[in-house]
């Protein structure tokens, strides 16, 4: 929003510099960007009339011109402007005169000089000469009223100041000099000095039926034919100065009134050739791909989610963002009908951006315009065309529906000004800011008020609005300072509860790098990876390819592993830890999130070097990984209802020879295993890759550590070969050898594994590794043997095992 400080000051005028009044606008959440001169400093320019001009003998371009406006003399100015000619009131630099430094940061003094042979005594300036426009296409033409010879600061009262303010987008009432001056007038206690703007008396009886058609996104429509306008006659000075001040140009009288308003009060208006209407004014959802040519040329194929304003042939504008340009006020039009409207803030928010457009309507409509200010807005644009072009209007036409919103009632209890703000406030001091604000008290009892929230603040429905209200017209700067103080309640830490930040370094150790990936992954991807669960979409993604919940953090990694490999990385070893998010239909209602970790290896074991060749990361390295976690948690040593093991498992994305779950307890904790070749070639892969995945909640879940001393006796290794079906896992191997060898028992390992010559194709040679120890006395052969014959008898027994 960019206003001059003078038209601010026309509604309310504080007693402080412009610094102060920055300053104040600033600290009161409506923040200052810019303040920047209207135009750029210069002397001995003064308001000159061209009385004759005529063609410079050696040269096509430029015209030797005739001025008056220094003192009772007439000048000689060579010009090459191309709309120099008798009769026009331009800025006219004497000798003498300095303008504006130029971009070398010089300031340029104007002196007697000699164009071509023939004297010129000053110089007839453009906007761009002054830095006090844009245009550049030729002279300043100055109102012919204008007083010849006075000083054109004076005159154009050019010692003013733009200020440009940045406001969040709740504050949308601040969008206009009337909202600002609101602000300025609260925080000086001042009165604003609000303009009378009286109903303009229809002189003919035309009028324009309108018929809404678009539910709650538009709830009130005023509309207004206005005969026998004149478009030719210019905007006075005054009002272009105000719009230019703005950052606006100047158009023409029809344009530069609706524009005036829009920056005056904050209601964005349009005006239609009304001799271009046809049958009556239709607000609705545009038809799917009906087009519509815009005010700036550009044609567009409309959505039935956008709204627009029509007639009986068509679309004529986009609601709230921008005129058709075959219904737009030209030179020719006599008849015009002005239109003001509350277009609800959803149906406006993003259409514009979609078509690559941002106007001055849009920006104010997305944000919410004040549904109530639409007829003081009409009767003030219509006043202004009246007195600048002529005209006869017609009666307002207003169609309005039970979506019109209603004013919000807000309670605010005066305790929660103590705790909110840490002090206590006045409350007449409370009622001044809140009423001088626009809200109106409805009733009061010794505990709270109750307050109506006027139309245009949209951003006032809870208690705590209204606490900040009182807060921010205080002053932030004014709050005490008082030091906080929280109860040194530490939480219980359960010793059984492993911290999920030892899991991580544990990977880290072993070479792993932690990912962070969105939530929200590729649906195909996704379908890749876990064909058998629908994800739930999002319903306005960031992107096309982050429109589904994961289900599994293997998405993300899958997509991480890729962008590292793409950029010439040839090993990875990823992991992540993050929610899935599950649900039995695809829908928000039994959506269930599972906190997990999960990770992925690829490629070569270590780096390339001289002493050998590396191997490629397999199942087992992936194993190892998953089993360095779990023994964080104690897992050789839970007791036996809470063993953990791997078993076969079977999963859409894995390959079906390499797949094991992971139990603990008997129930399923995560899975594990290597890439299903299909999958592998769908995501682009060209080698091996494996995964897993586990939930926190049972990988966190430790067994609190017990003290066992140590044997000081000799351990007992005996070493059994023993052939199995190969059906026969080494899961169910360790427990049988577990549950029959006894106490003694300290270590089990399996440390060869074969099938060949001598071996019966349907079955397989393990070798196992028995380790005995007592922790108080020494082994015999006898015990020892004991525990042997015992383990190979419920091998044979339980597993149809032999020796070899």
């Amino acid at each position: 929003m960019k206003f001059s400080e003078s038209w601010l000051r026309e509604w309310v005028n504080p007693e402080i510099s412009t610094q102060q009044l920055v300053d104040q606008i600033t600290m009161a959440g409506l923040e200052v960007d810019a303040v920047e001169p209207v135009a750029g400093q210069f002397t001995g320019v003064v308001v000159g009339e061209i009385i004759a001009a005529e063609q410079h003998p050696d040269a096509d371009k430029l015209r030797v011109c005739t001025v008056a406006g220094d003192g009772d003399e007439t000048k000689q100015v060579v010009c090459g402007a191309p709309n120099a000619r008798v009769g026009i009131k331009i800025p006219f630099a004497t000798v003498g005169a300095v303008l504006p430094p130029g971009d070398d940061g010089k300031a340029f003094k104007i002196k007697k000089a000699k164009l071509r042979g023939v004297e010129s005594f000053g110089m007839l300036c453009a906007q761009t000469e002054l830095q006090a426009g844009e245009d550049d296409s030729g002279l300043w033409e100055l109102p012919l009223d204008a007083p010849v010879g006075s000083d054109l600061n004076d005159y154009l009262k050019l010692n003013d100041q733009c200020i440009e303010v940045d406001l969040t987008p709740n504050r949308s009432d601040c969008l206009c000099v009337k909202g600002i001056a609101r602000e300025v007038g609260v925080l000086n206690r001042l009165d604003v000095a609000v303009p009378e703007i009286p109903a303009v008396q229809p002189t003919i009886d035309d009028t324009f039926s309108v018929s809404l058609e678009a539910g709650d996104a538009c709830s009130r429509y005023l509309g207004r034919i206005v005969k026998n306008v004149d478009v030719s006659k210019p905007s006075p000075l005054w009002l272009q100065e105000k719009l230019r001040r703005g950052g606006v140009r100047s158009i023409d009288a029809i344009v530069d009134v609706t524009n005036y308003v829009l920056m005056e009060l904050g209601q964005p208006m349009h005006a239609f050739d009304f001799d271009k209407l046809n049958g009556q004014i239709v607000v609705r959802m545009a038809e799917n791909k009906e087009k519509l040519t815009l005010l700036n040329d550009q044609e567009v194929e409309l959505n039935d989610d956008v709204m627009v304003i029509a007639d009986q042939s068509g679309a004529l504008a986009m609601a709230g963002i921008m005129g058709g340009e075959p219904s737009s006020v030209t030179s020719t039009t006599k008849d015009i009908f002005l239109e003001a409207a509350f277009f609800n803030p959803l149906a406006i928010a993003n259409r514009a951006r979609r078509f690559g457009l941002h106007t001055d309507s849009s920006h104010r409509f997305e944000r919410g315009v004040d549904f109530d200010l639409a007829k003081q807005a009409m009767e003030r644009a219509t006043q202004l065309i009246i007195d600048i072009t002529g005209g006869e209007p017609g009666p307002v036409v207003v169609a309005e529906n039970e979506h019109l919103p209603k004013l919000a009632e807000v309670t605010l209890r005066k305790r929660r000004i103590e705790s909110g703000l840490g002090f206590t406030l006045a409350d007449d001091e409370v009622l001044e800011i809140l009423t001088r604000l626009g809200l109106t008290q409805l009733s009061s009892d010794d505990d709270s008020w109750t307050f109506q929230v006027p139309s245009y603040r949209f951003d006032i429905q809870i208690e705590e609005d209204l606490l900040e209200e009182v807060a921010r017209i205080y002053g932030y700067n004014n709050l005490p300072v008082t030091s906080m103080t929280i109860p040194a309640q530490f939480k219980r830490q359960t010793e059984t509860q492993l911290p999920l930040s030892r899991v991580r370094s544990t990977l880290v150790a072993r070479g792993y790098q932690e990912a962070i990936c969105y939530s929200f992954v590729d649906e195909k991807s996704q379908s890749v990876i876990d064909p058998d669960i629908k994800p739930v979409p999002l319903q306005n993604p960031i992107s096309a390819d982050l429109s589904v919940m994961r289900t599994s953090l293997w998405a993300g990694l899958l997509g991480a592993l890729k962008h590292n490999l793409n950029r010439q990385q040839t090993r990875a070893q990823l992991f992540e830890t993050g929610l899935k998010f599950v649900s039995e239909d695809g829908s928000l209602e039994k959506l269930v999130q599972t906190p997990v970790i999960a990770g992925v290896i690829y490629g070569a074991k270590n780096t390339e070097s001289w002493h050998g060749k590396s191997a490629n990361f397999d199942f087992y390295d992936l194993k190892g990984d998953v089993e360095a976690m779990l023994a964080l948690a104690g897992a050789e040593s839970l007791e036996e209802s809470q063993k953990i093991e791997f078993r076969p498992g079977k999963h859409s994305a894995l390959h079906p020879g390499q797949t094991a779950e992971v139990l603990r307890g008997g129930k399923v904790i995560g899975i594990l295993g290597s890439l299903h070749p299909q999958a592998q070639k769908a995501l682009d892969f060209d080698r091996s890759v494996f995964v897993f995945e586990l939930d926190q909640a049972a990988l966190t879940e430790a067994r609190v550590p017990e003290f066992e001393s140590l044997s000081k006796h000799p351990e007992v290794r005996r070493d059994l070969a023993v052939v199995v079906d190969q059906s026969v896992t080494g899961a169910d191997l360790e427990r049988v050898v577990r549950s029959s060898a006894g106490e003694w028992l300290t270590e089990l390992k399996i440390f060869d594994v074969y099938v060949g010559e001598g071996i019966d194709t349907q079955r397989k040679s393990v070798a196992l590794g028995l380790t005995f120890q007592h922790p108080s006395s020494n082994l015999t052969d006898e015990q020892i043997n004991a525990s042997v014959d015992a383990v190979v008898k419920h091998l044979e027994v339980e597993l149809n095992a032999t020796l070899r």
